[in-house]
């Protein structure tokens, strides 16, 4: 039997290679990246195995926050300007409908269930609670003085959103909607991101240059990370995007105007490497086998693809003018 499922093996490998040679295209197991493009009131569509923007779609007035919904069917984008949530289609990439957002959304994040839909809103203070299949507000949480970044805890019990202006993580509990703890961080916090355990929580501050460790249990800071690139100034050094490896060993930390992504051992906090992307990099999305991690670069209007195994920047794909988010789905 083993003999002979080698053989058909085999076979079918020189069964693709003759189809290859013929011109006919197998279909590929790759992936669809959608970067929304601030300034141009754009999201680019990027083909992740040509490694190439192949469309570029029409979409609200500054466009920044980007999610997908749970089953990938919907792409959900902050439209700042307009004051909602723009729905998208992810195979036609025609809008379908809105969500009532409040004012300024910037970013959001969904429960880990699907539903619902957690938005800060930067210019009253508040966060938006939407039921996005039913399309409506079912609360607003009043929060600290801008609230930037959104987060869920992986057991979907507790919310963090980050103040900018207060300088602080608010936890909120899930069911009661109410604030639990404030924990003070350094100036303008930007992104808040759960360990996948849900041990720890990381605060990017733009201002203080710094990452905070947050202990998820006991709502204290138990690390603060500094970064230091030679030849830069400090203040070119501003935290943004995080992003977790699955097994949580590895951590990687967009920082701004310094064009460059750290690269620390999410256990000890140490860094082991600086990657050199595009200008002003902000956020940042693996695609689902974490095999690639995309950074948004605003001022260089590009896409870096980090290989993640070998932590080197493989390409840089050109894109709208302001790139702030990016999302990667299934193709």
């Amino acid at each position: 039997m083993q003999a002979e499922m080698k053989q058909f093996a085999i076979r079918c490998l020189a069964l693709a290679g003759l189809l290859a040679a013929a011109g006919w295209c197998l279909p590929a197991w790759a992936y669809t990246a959608y970067v929304t493009n601030e300034r141009d009131n754009t999201m680019s569509v990027i083909d992740l195995d040509q490694m190439k923007t192949v469309k570029t779609v029409p979409v609200g007035q500054r466009p920044r926050g980007i999610i997908m919904t749970k089953d990938g069917s919907e792409i959900l984008i902050c439209a700042s300007d307009d004051d909602t949530i723009q729905i998208l289609d992810a195979k036609t990439l025609q809008v379908i409908g809105v969500l009532p957002s409040g004012p300024d959304p910037e970013t959001f994040a969904l429960h880990t269930s699907g539903n619902p839909l957690y938005v800060s809103n930067e210019n009253d203070n508040m966060i938006t609670v939407i039921d996005v299949p039913a399309r409506k507000v079912l609360a607003q949480i009043p929060t600290g003085v801008e609230p930037e970044g959104m987060a869920v805890s992986p057991d979907g019990e507790t919310i963090v959103n980050t103040s900018e202006t207060t300088n602080m993580a608010h936890f909120l509990d899930f069911k009661t909607r109410k604030m639990v703890a404030n924990v003070l961080v350094d100036p303008r916090p930007r992104i808040a991101r759960f360990k996948h355990d849900g041990s720890e929580v990381w605060v990017s501050s733009e201002l203080g240059g710094t990452v905070s460790v947050i202990d998820a249990a006991k709502h204290s800071v138990t690390h603060k990370i500094h970064f230091d690139v030679q030849g830069l100034r400090a203040e070119s050094i501003q935290p943004v995007g995080i992003a977790f490896t699955k097994d949580d060993k590895t951590a990687f930390v967009a920082l701004g105007p310094a064009n460059r992504v750290a690269v620390l051992d999410a256990q000890t906090y140490k860094l082991r490497k600086y990657l050199l992307v595009g200008q002003r990099v902000w956020h940042m999305a693996f695609t689902p086998d974490q095999k690639y991690l995309l950074t948004t670069n605003g001022l260089s209007n590009d896409v870096s693809v980090i290989d993640v195994a070998s932590l080197e920047v493989v390409k840089s794909i050109q894109v709208g003018r302001l790139p702030w988010g990016v999302v990667v789905s299934p193709k």
